[in-house]
């Protein structure tokens, strides 16, 4: 709203103010979050520049981002002296073996835990959330003489024993099915003669298909990056994850950074494939989490 005063000056309103202090505002939370995205991919950018410098340009200062001679021999270096494909072979079965289990288990105890009362289911779930507080390195020696005990050590059942359930996971799965699937329908299902296997399986997963899409990018990143466990589970070269086998490229003194830039440039490639693919329900199904019950 404009007025005109006693000067014959046009005023402009609080109201009018507002807008465009807002607009203001929300352009410079685009401009801050814009720069920081930028902060966050130039390592990745840096990684993928290094793996095809020649070791003169790598070790110059300043560093360029651009390669002034563009090579490949850091790739064909890598396929050469190492057995990357093996490791990429270990590392994505242990990741989908992995991924497979944590929405599998998850899917059911949150279906459970969200829709099922029983005086004990509360106080199991409060478990089952204490349990994501406590590092991995706590349970990781118990966990290994278990392997060991069980014959299982140097093998993907031995990777897979401390990545079969995301605790995590479960609390996302009830989380969505909470909110996403009313209990009117499960009670119209079962008025109609349903089971309960067939109501799982043809209702509720159906519509958790945003849910878990969200989790197996998270269940299948944590083993993809995972080091410790596989580090002192697999003891030869053939049976090393991709993570275990990027350390080989650092030695006590010196660190072959062509060579672990090339690896690593292509151990990235299965993890942005999947985000880019699942993007949309990771977002979705994380952000679920939040609302209240």
């Amino acid at each position: 709203m404009t007025a005109v005063d006693a000067t014959g000056k046009v005023s402009v309103s609080a109201a009018e103010e507002i807008p465009a202090r807002e607009r203001l505002i929300n352009l410079a939370i685009d401009v801050f979050l814009f720069a920081f995205s930028l902060l966050m991919i130039l390592p990745l950018v840096f990684l993928v520049s290094n793996a095809f410098k020649t070791p003169q340009e790598l070790l110059a200062w300043p560093p360029t981002i651009i390669p002034a001679e563009p090579t490949v021999e850091n790739f064909r270096a890598v396929l050469a002296d190492t057995p990357l494909a093996r490791w990429i072979f270990n590392s994505l079965t242990f990741a989908v073996l992995s991924t497979l289990s944590i929405v599998a288990t998850s899917a059911i105890s949150g279906y459970v835990l969200a829709k099922f009362r029983f005086r004990t289911l509360s106080v199991i779930f409060v478990i089952i959330l204490a349990t994501a507080i406590v590092p991995f390195e706590v349970y990781m020696i118990p966990l290994y003489f278990q392997a060991q005990a069980l014959g299982i050590l140097n093998s993907t059942w031995g990777l897979l024993l401390g990545y079969l359930v995301m605790s995590f996971g479960i609390f996302l799965i009830r989380q969505n099915v909470m909110h996403s699937i009313p209990d009117e329908l499960l009670e119209a299902a079962r008025i109609d003669g349903a089971g309960e296997f067939w109501i799982f399986w043809a209702i509720v997963l159906p519509l958790l298909r945003g849910a878990l899409g969200a989790l197996a990018v998270l269940a299948f990143f944590q083993a993809w990056t995972a080091f410790a466990w596989p580090m002192i589970v697999t003891t030869t070269r053939e049976t090393y994850t991709i993570e275990v086998g990027l350390a080989l490229f650092q030695t006590g003194f010196t660190v072959d950074l062509g060579r672990l830039s090339a690896a690593s440039a292509t151990v990235l490639i299965p993890s942005i494939t999947l985000f880019v693919i699942l993007r949309r329900n990771f977002v979705q199904s994380v952000a679920a989490t939040g609302l209240k019950e």
